[in-house]
């Protein structure tokens, strides 16, 4: 079976699914299901039967599974909920609230290597429930004791630590996790791992109070469906999660990271509920970013589906037939990190012409649209390059060349509006690696979040670090402020990994 390239909706993070829930497979047949319905992401609980992190030849199979994680394409993050790898009787013992927790502390020192080896981009942790007869004051005693020590080693590797609050343990809520933070003195390496369907369960505030309260220290996610007051990992849609609203406030607040599925308990119907979960995330997502469809732009369509040579005209007339308010008026008022009504518009319009083009023909009409028009039109030609982009472009497609002639002309003007869409989906999976550099430092000398920037993560380099380092210096040398940025650039995946 063939991979479904345009099953993973456009998000800015990358959905995955966690290998809890494909204990019936062998860890290279889960791949093989979830590369199929279009996962970009993967979150590897250690232990049976995947990856024994004490087993004999950890490390080499951990490096093999490295090298076939590239080869898909799938980031990764580290889960550490196994159940009885450390106590064959009783599950998740001992924890880190536990009197006695040494081996608990050498699986997460193991996890950390692990994590480094994969270049997965966080261990995810939680503290346990209380034993009978410890009261939280020593529960919390114990992790301010024990935590120090787990977050030098991480760091010594290069790795982040992702705390989970859990319903019924002592760090519960992410108001306990940031708490918890806090008085550990706010380490740069320790930030938030939310699971979505606990925000049902436990949080006060629900979903999108929590995880406007994670933040900027949310580094991890985790998505299921729960019932409130019922901790029971749940299908998509069999619970009362809002998951529209979940997705929509992690692009909110800028979140780039992995949301994995977390089904441990349906390994029965895995590739069943993979299949299912990808649909129900794609429908969230579109219910997410989408409202109702402008007349004007049904009308449009209409036409272009029985004359595309009609496209100039309605290219050009979208901003007044439309409008050209930003999607986001509240958090991104001058439309640059969503665009414009206009400029989503117009995608539409791309796209459509692309169903009833020849391949060459429509690259070739992308890039006429592209040179004729004024910035707003050629802002619509690359929101639709990263559809296309998206919706998945084999490296032999006419657009593919086509599309890094326009992203080469849009990066050499000084509209931001037009850069910052020049670095979305498509240069994210298409442009070179020179040109994706220029690009980012185009946006950091204009100023621009790189949160429009599609694999950022993936994609920085040493040279890109130390071009962003030589910016910095120069800029303080001349007085001058340095975007804030800049910081996301200075720690390089491949210096994590040699930490």
């Amino acid at each position: 079976m063939s991979r479904n390239h345009s099953a993973h909706p456009d998000t800015p993070f990358a959905l995955g699914y966690g290998t809890n829930g494909f204990t019936d497979h062998t860890l290279a047949d889960a791949l093989t299901v979830l590369d199929t319905y279009g996962y970009r992401a993967l979150a590897l609980t250690l232990g049976h039967p995947h990856l024994d992190p004490f087993g004999e030849g950890w490390a080499e199979r951990t490096e093999a599974l490295r090298a076939e994680l590239d080869r898909i394409g799938l980031r990764v993050v580290v889960e550490t909920g196994t159940r009885y790898l450390l106590d064959p009787f009783t599950k998740h013992r001992p924890t880190l609230v536990d009197a006695e927790a040494e081996s608990r502390l050498a699986f997460l020192r193991r996890a950390v290597q692990i994590c480094a080896l994969l270049h997965a981009e966080c261990v995810s942790i939680w503290s346990g429930v209380l034993p009978a007869g410890t009261t939280p004051e020593e529960g919390w005693a114990l992790l301010l004791d024990r935590m120090p020590a787990l977050l030098a080693y991480a760091a010594e590797h290069g790795v982040k630590i992702a705390f989970e609050p859990e319903p019924g343990m002592l760090v519960e809520t992410v108001a306990d996790a940031r708490r918890l933070r806090s008085e550990l003195g706010d380490p740069e390496n320790l930030g938030i791992t939310v699971d979505l369907g606990h925000c049902v369960a436990v949080e006060p505030g629900g979903v999108e109070g929590a995880l406007r309260e994670a933040g900027e220290l949310l580094i991890n996610v985790q998505v299921d469906d729960m019932l409130p007051g019922v901790h029971e990992h749940l299908e998509l849609g069999h619970g009362d999660l809002d998951l529209a609203l979940a997705l929509r406030t992690l692009a909110d607040i800028g979140y780039r990271g992995v949301a994995a599925v977390e089904l441990p308990r349906h390994s029965h119907d895995a590739p069943g509920l993979a299949e299912r979960s990808m649909a129900a995330m794609s429908r969230a997502w579109k219910e997410a970013v989408t409202t109702p469809e402008h007349p004007w732009l049904t009308e449009a369509r209409n036409t272009l589906e029985t004359n595309p040579g009609r496209i100039s005209l309605l290219f050009a007339g979208a901003g007044r037939g439309v409008g050209r308010t930003p999607i986001d008026p509240d958090n991104d008022p001058q439309g640059i990190r969503r665009g414009t009504v206009d400029d989503h518009a117009r995608a539409e319009l791309v796209t459509t012409l692309r169903n009833h083009l020849p391949a060459a023909g429509f690259a070739e009409t992308v890039v006429e649209l592209y040179r004729r028009g004024d910035d707003a039109e050629r802002r619509g030609v690359l929101y639709g390059l990263n559809t296309a982009a998206a919706q998945g472009l084999a490296e032999e497609d006419p657009l593919v060349p086509a599309g890094r002639e326009i992203v080469a002309d849009a990066l050499r003007t000084n509209d931001p509006r037009v850069v910052a869409a020049s670095m979305g989906t498509f240069s994210g999976r298409h442009l070179d690696q020179y040109s994706w550099r220029h690009g980012v430092l185009k946006l950091i000398f204009m100023d621009v979040t790189l949160d429009v920037v599609d694999g950022l993560q993936e994609r920085t380099d040493e040279e890109l670090s130390r071009m962003a380092v030589a910016f910095a210096a120069e800029r303080h040398a001349a007085g001058r402020p340095v975007p804030e940025d800049v910081h996301r650039l200075t720690t390089p995946p491949t210096e994590r990994e040699e930490a």
